[in-house]
């Protein structure tokens, strides 16, 4: 509340304060309405001698007619544009949250849960405002004037009208709240797993067919629907039960001012054409006081809602929270390892075990190591994705952070994301505002200049989605362009030839080897293609760094390194 509710309330004060106004006026308009028309019929039966005996009460009719629509329909228009004005404000406030970090999104939440945010519970705060804050404030300020003018006529009637008013003003909407609390989790909660069904499926849907396990897929998801919607059914259930407990106390109140207004009549404290008057005003009274309990139910939603957002919040600053300062930007950055454990939370078993080493400007090292040996987590540590469960990793002292990394390093990955737009766009990215002499060089320090000439609209040619049109190192080639174009002092470059044929593999690293060479580069790899031109090497094995030195020095000291680059080299000379 105090990130996602109260701030904007108070932002808004007068305008909800407005709308409550129009919203008054305009309930106001419909109680007399009904009020005046109750009593015109009763007067009009009586068959008065002169029509200008109720020429007042016709006028008043139409008056209070067109007021109660006017009012109501600037009540909705003011209600609805706040309501609008705070979602844009809000969906702008968590887009700021999460672009910063965007690329490590993945890493860190499921799609599922990020599209739930974004997609439900969003929208379930437009309701907040729109079906419960607004609605109760007006409701409990109609509360309190319908308890004022019937204890002017009658201090009594007034108090006893006021406790059976108060069943539907406080009493059903908190057993409502307390019943619906548990069918909203169970809700959210099928709701939220669809969700993670669907998108798992579709990231996978090439494997679950290849594996011809579709008909399984399908039935487990049918089967949460099912599920889902047994859940909404009690759910509307014990809606339908309440809203008729609901009407029974509306038709009690009917019945006693039905009897009120007839004792008043006897005892000739108001006149019989007023009896009408009274007990249809109620009904318009009480269409305004019904809506509470609906808006009150939907609080759990509300709160869910809140927590989720409030999740991605703490997350993500969290993440942010050993910041510190941040660093000007440098040509000259050392990155500093030091004494470096990581455990991840579901484990009791260390990924990297006391790591440390320290890369200067302009130093190239290879971090090699196979599967499962800690490199991934260690590049997740370098990049500022996940923090040290002990000791550092730091820029230049300042401790490594997302915000930080994202000025200083650029990342190079196996499968860079490439937009459906021309490849000139692609590379802008790295910087928006470089001129057309900048890309030009770039592409060619990537070495794809003769490319570009081959195409007939040069660099505005289209990439088509995920640059479909080009093949494997022609992607990465753009994609290097780009980093180039970024000019940090630091390149990390993470399996970025998996998948490529040996040659192009081979001319891909010499491409970009030849163009860093004031640029530090962390090479992440399982090939030993290229590791001749590194400064250093870091063999990592079960989370310990196993070898660490020059690839002339790991070849005369190490015949595991030795005998390892020999297999490596032969592989690549029968392809």
């Amino acid at each position: 509340m105090q990130t996602w509710v109260k701030p904007y309330i108070n932002k808004n004060k007068k305008l909800i304060a407005l709308t409550v106004l129009l919203g008054v006026i305009g309930a106001g308009a419909g109680a007399m309405l009904l009020f005046v028309s109750g009593y015109l019929i009763s007067k009009s039966a009586l068959r008065p001698v002169n029509i200008m005996i109720v020429y007042v009460p016709i006028v008043s009719v139409r008056a209070f007619s067109i007021g109660q629509a006017v009012f109501l329909y600037l009540e909705k228009l003011a209600s609805h544009d706040i309501a609008l004005r705070i979602l844009a404000r809000m969906r702008t406030q968590l887009y700021r949250i999460i672009e910063p970090q965007a690329a490590f999104l993945r890493s860190r939440f499921k799609t599922g849960d990020l599209l739930s945010v974004l997609a439900d519970d969003i929208e379930h705060l437009q309701d907040l405002y729109l079906r419960t804050i607004f609605p109760s404030i007006l409701g409990l300020t109609l509360f309190t004037i319908v308890a004022f003018v019937f204890g002017i006529f009658d201090i009594v009637f007034g108090i006893f009208i006021i406790l059976t008013l108060a069943v539907i003003v406080c009493l059903i909407p908190f057993i409502s709240f307390l019943k619906s609390k548990k069918h909203h989790d169970e809700i959210k909660t099928k709701r939220h797993s669809l969700y993670s069904q669907l998108t798992d499926a579709m990231f996978g849907l090439t494997d679950w067919l290849a594996s011809g396990r579709q008909d399984k897929w399908q039935q487990t998801f049918f089967q949460t629907d099912k599920q889902l919607l047994h859940a909404e059914k009690q759910f509307q259930h014990m809606r339908v039960f309440r809203d008729m407990i609901s009407q029974l106390v509306v038709g009690i109140v009917i019945v006693l001012t039905i009897i009120w207004t007839s004792i008043q009549t006897t005892n000739e404290v108001i006149t019989p054409t007023l009896i009408a008057a009274f007990v249809l005003m109620m009904f318009a009274i009480a269409d305004s006081l019904l809506p509470l309990s609906e808006a009150i139910e939907k609080i759990p939603s509300y709160t869910d809602s809140l927590n989720r957002m409030n999740d991605v919040k703490q997350k993500m600053d969290d993440f942010d929270h050993n910041v510190t300062a941040d660093i000007p930007f440098s040509n000259n950055i050392q990155l500093a390892i030091n004494n470096v454990t990581y455990q991840y939370p579901s484990s009791n078993e260390n990924v990297l075990n006391d790591v440390s080493f320290t890369i200067d400007q302009g130093k190239r090292i290879a971090l090699l190591g196979r599967s499962g040996s800690g490199k991934s987590t260690l590049l997740k540590l370098l990049t500022g994705i996940i923090q040290p469960t002990e000791g550092t990793i730091t820029l230049n002292g300042q401790i490594v952070n997302s915000s930080i990394i994202a000025k200083h390093v650029a990342i190079l990955n196996q499968k860079p994301h490439l937009f459906s737009t021309s490849i000139k766009n692609n590379i802008r990215i790295g910087k928006q505002d470089a001129t057309d002499e900048e890309i030009e060089r770039v592409v060619e320090k990537a070495q794809l200049t003769e490319l570009i000439n081959e195409l007939p609209d040069g660099l505005n040619t289209q990439m088509e989605e995920m640059g479909s049109r080009f093949s494997g190192g022609e992607r990465q080639r753009i994609a290097f362009a780009r980093i180039l174009l970024q000019d940090t002092p630091i390149i990390m470059i993470d399996e970025a030839t998996v998948g490529l044929d040996p040659v192009t593999e081979k001319s891909l690293t010499n491409t970009v080897l030849s163009s860093t060479k004031d640029k530090t580069i962390v090479w992440i790899t399982h090939h030993l293609t290229g590791v001749d031109a590194m400064d250093e090497i870091v063999f990592l094995k079960d989370g310990n760094i196993s070898l660490h030195g020059h690839h002339e020095q790991l070849l005369q000291t190490s015949s595991y390194y030795k005998n390892l680059y020999a297999m490596d080299q032969g592989t690549f000379l029968n392809g």
